[in-house]
């Protein structure tokens, strides 16, 4: 699976987890330098190398990439989750019916935040996605970026670390529409 659209001077590239390998240093390199001034060991190159192997090898992965001219402006990829571990499980009663997809990773490099495309990869990587919700993780010292996936229509659930150096993240969870 690889198709690209041009979307207002940005060039969307849609890749599946065949193509995963001729993306994996741009996955890495990409965070590791809007992290560059982070001191959490959860946000090293080498953790980061980890979760682009792990959501490439999962069945269904899908990632969206957008370039300026070229340059890579950020990335959003995710998967299907497999069902009874989906992250709002525990938040959720009862439970919802149909399958979910999970939003690793939304990341626009810093030079083009705050001009629509974090919302352009989102949009690109869930619209007309077969699963009945999406679910993502948010940083809970990060409310303005919970606020701006608020008005994409997300609502926090409940909290969870899923690792014991992660950050504690808002569990987000919205309906999408087949």
């Amino acid at each position: 699976m690889s198709r690209n659209t041009q979307d207002s001077d940005i060039e969307l590239r849609f890749h599946g987890r065949e193509g995963a390998a001729d993306l994996r240093q741009l996955l890495i390199d990409v965070p590791a330098d809007a992290y560059a001034d982070s001191e959490l060991a959860f946000d090293s190159r080498k953790r980061f190398a980890w979760f682009v192997d792990h959501w490439s090898g999962l069945d269904g992965f899908v990632c969206v990439v957008g370039y300026d001219e070229g340059e890579p402006v950020g990335f959003a990829y995710g998967a299907p989750l497999v069902a009874g571990r989906e992250w709002w499980q525990g938040h959720l009663e009862p439970a919802p019916r149909g399958r979910t997809f999970g939003l690793s990773e939304l990341l626009v490099q810093p030079r083009w935040r705050e001009g629509g495309f974090a919302r352009r990869l989102h949009d690109s990587l869930i619209d007309g996605r077969p699963e009945e919700l999406a679910v993502l993780l948010v940083d809970r010292e990060h409310p303005k970026v919970q606020g701006l996936y608020e008005s994409w229509a997300y609502e926090k659930v409940g909290e969870r670390q899923p690792f014991n150096d992660s950050p504690t993240y808002a569990v987000m969870v919205r309906t999408l529409q087949p």
